[in-house]
């Protein structure tokens, strides 16, 4: 979707059109050889964890049969997402970015190690597996603020839109060949394979982020304190199209997030095989959305995009909980994939244009609860409501409650549906700041 007064726009000077105007933008990866590191380091770690995210709901329902036990998961993971993603927020304004990155990386790969032993033992047990859940919740919230402040050191800020699709890209890549490759190593080699493999892939991550530049506190960053964690929120609060793309993924990550319900679906449809491919819709159709993701580049109403694709998303949803054939509820999956992304590039991209790089690391803290205290929360919604009124109900009723969500949001919050990122005084300043900057990107 392009915006009607997209004419008012200046002129690009050799915008691609056709196909080309489609494909991805390689320029960060061209410019930045630490972009290019920290993306090969996200592909391949997100691969592992994708496997570890099919197996470990698998190995849940397995020794509970519950599939509130499942759900559960996205409980003990919820109190160290608050916690540590505000704080996380942060230490990444205070500390060296690329060491908190690191060091969670690392203590990630222990958890992989940890569910490999707990796997191969005789009688494997449930409480490591939600131990693991908790830990891991919380180094990512430490690592995921670090990660998203640290790109626009990394990148132009004219190349930021390229970065997000690429950044989406890197991480459906994983999300399509993880869940998909998961379903068969589970089914034929063991759960103990996919937990391995898991770990391998942060060996990997680990070595390539040892070679990325340091990337240290500005000499007036704020110590971590509550303090500045509140001036943060303050921040957020003031900026309401920001407040709005919190509250819109939120309410569609609350409402329509059935991943913890997944196993039961392929069960109920009689299709146990489609298990790894249900995981892997969601990415897959995420996936064809950042490759052909040129045209983000020429939209500059972002708040309605990400309104849009959240309704969408819920729709999708609910078609997936209504239709009784597996392959049509492998088709809506991967549409609520696709308009997902959409929704999360936009969001990105009004995220890294406008907020001031000294307060980065703490509003990537409150992003992080954004997109991932909604799906948390949301398996437990969905997990507890499958129980109660059945597998089916639990998804197609979510999607609706979803679309509700997303049209009430956004007749409360004009300021996102107006948002522009050509007029917008945020965006306007950041830019401004950048070009007078001129930081010496690496090459």
């Amino acid at each position: 979707m392009t915006d009607s007064d997209a004419s008012a726009a200046p002129p690009s000077s050799g915008s691609p059109s056709g196909l080309r105007g489609l494909l991805p933008d390689l320029a960060p990866w061209r410019a930045s050889r630490d972009f290019r590191r920290l993306w090969v380091s996200g592909t391949v770690s997100a691969f592992g964890s994708f496997l570890t995210f099919v197996a470990l709901p698998v190995q849940m329902k397995e020794l509970t049969g519950s599939a509130a036990a499942v759900g559960a998961i996205g409980a003990v993971e919820l109190v160290p997402l608050v916690v540590f993603g505000l704080y996380g927020g942060a230490l990444a304004d205070a500390w060296d970015k690329r060491g908190l990155i690191l060091w969670t990386e690392a203590g990630q790969g222990l958890l992989s190690a940890v569910l490999l032993v707990n796997a191969v033992l005789p009688g494997p047990a449930v409480w490591p597996l939600y131990l693991v859940a908790a830990l891991s919740s919380a180094l990512v919230s430490v690592q995921r603020p670090a990660l998203d402040s640290l790109w626009p050191r990394i990148v132009a800020h004219e190349h930021l839109p390229a970065a997000a699709s690429l950044n989406s890209l890197r991480w459906t890549v994983g999300g399509v060949a993880g869940p998909a490759l998961a379903g068969v190593v589970v089914a034929s080699a063991g759960l103990g394979w996919a937990y391995g493999a898991d770990l391998l892939s942060f060996v990997v991550s680990v070595a390539l982020i040892v070679r990325v530049a340091a990337s240290p506190a500005a000499r007036e960053a704020a110590k971590p304190s509550l303090k500045a964690i509140a001036e943060g929120a303050r921040y957020a609060w003031s900026r309401k199209e920001l407040l709005g793309t919190y509250a819109v993924d939120l309410a569609a990550m609350f409402l329509a997030m059935p991943l913890a319900v997944l196993p039961f679906l392929a069960d109920e449809l009689d299709a146990e095989w489609s298990l790894g491919l249900m995981y892997a819709s969601v990415p897959a159709g995420a996936l064809v959305v950042s490759l052909t993701s040129g045209w983000t580049a020429r939209v500059h109403r972002h708040g309605r995009m990400v309104v849009l694709s959240a309704a969408l998303w819920g729709g999708a949803i609910t078609a997936a909980g209504l239709v009784g054939n597996v392959w049509l509820v492998l088709l809506c999956l991967a549409l609520a994939g696709g308009f997902d992304m959409v929704s999360g590039v936009f969001r990105g991209i009004m995220w890294n244009q406008t907020i001031p790089d000294e307060l980065r690391g703490r509003l990537a803290g409150i992003e992080l609860l954004s997109y991932s205290v909604g799906p948390t929360v949301g398996q437990v919604r969905s997990g507890g409501l499958a129980a109660w009124l059945g597998v089916r109900t639990s998804v197609w009723s979510g999607g609706v409650l979803c679309v509700g969500a997303v049209g009430l949001l956004a007749l409360c919050l004009p300021r996102l549906m107006t948002y522009d990122a050509r007029t917008n005084e945020h965006a306007s300043r950041v830019r401004a700041q950048r070009s007078a900057a001129a930081p010496a990107l690496e090459g």
